[in-house]
């Protein structure tokens, strides 16, 4: 089940949400009634959120039963949020959302999230860009304090701006950051800004919570092990456990891990291919 908590979301979607928090509160009319920008009005619109979650949860709880008050089956449910940064960084509304439903026990049970943070691949092509996405999915992952899985989304344009000065590896595994600092430029005017980088760059290995997973939509591949990595961290995988087949199926595939190599195998082999054909 889809459900928009974005107020700023567009109308034409492809798809119909099971819910959508623009029946609550709307981006564009709290900027017209307010007089806000869309920054200001999208965190006015979380907020208000916050103090009336009561509504998304009762909306979800509608749709977890039938009529007979019987509960439909175990819902899987996909909360569509804004990209707005200061919500994921230092502001509490989407926090205490969060925090409301995991504590409702929405449909009779308690609800087991995990967040997907999509960080766009051309980051990559600039190490100052790649440093902050970097610090910005640390914070995210400390503020939501959810089972996290970050992505590297889009990697089929990864090279799009240009071509990247490592593999598609070193990016997703988030490997030794003093080869990314070194590819900022020595001059004057870029001294202060290296020094901030190298700063930020300690601080996310420090804590060495930062990988990515890589992410192309045309690559069912990737998409399919992008699920299975959401459906280990929210526990969806452990629901059919009935059966001690079914507990060895499941042990003998968490014993199952990828070589570096193998995980970004393919991509690279796509990037190289690409960089061979754009030489000829």
């Amino acid at each position: 089940m889809m459900i928009i908590i974005n107020p700023g979301n567009d109308a034409n979607l492809p798809y119909t949400p099971a819910i959508d928090v623009t029946q609550l509160v709307s981006l564009e009319e709290t900027m017209k009634t307010l007089n806000l920008g869309p920054n200001g009005g999208l965190i006015y619109c979380m907020e208000y959120l916050d103090k009336n979650n009561d509504w998304l949860i009762e909306k979800i709880d509608k749709l977890c039963f039938s009529g007979d008050d019987k509960l439909k089956s175990r819902p899987y449910l996909i909360f569509d949020s804004p990209g707005q940064v200061e919500l994921y960084v230092h502001n509490n509304a989407l926090k205490n959302v969060i925090q409301a439903l995991t504590k409702s026990k929405v449909c009779g049970f308690d609800l087991r999230l995990a967040s997907v943070n999509l960080v766009d691949s051309f980051y990559a092509n600039d190490p100052g860009k790649f440093v902050s996405a970097l610090l910005n999915s640390l914070a995210t992952m400390m503020h939501l304090e959810l089972p996290h899985i970050n992505v590297l989304s889009k990697v089929d344009a990864i090279e799009k701006f240009g071509p990247i000065k490592f593999n598609i590896d070193y990016y997703c595994e988030v490997l030794d950051l003093n080869y990314l600092i070194d590819q900022i430029a020595d001059d004057p005017f870029m001294v202060k800004f290296k020094q901030l980088s190298k700063a930020i760059s300690e601080i996310v290995e420090s804590y060495g919570l930062v990988t990515f997973a890589p992410l192309d939509v045309n690559d069912v591949k990737t998409m399919f092990k992008l699920m299975r990595l959401i459906d280990r961290a929210n526990g969806h995988f452990l629901l059919d456990i009935e059966s001690e087949e079914k507990v060895q199926e499941i042990y003998e595939e968490t014993q199952k891990v990828d070589f570096d190599y193998a995980k970004y195998m393919e991509i690279r082999e796509r990037l190289i291919s690409k960089d061979e054909q754009d030489e000829s």
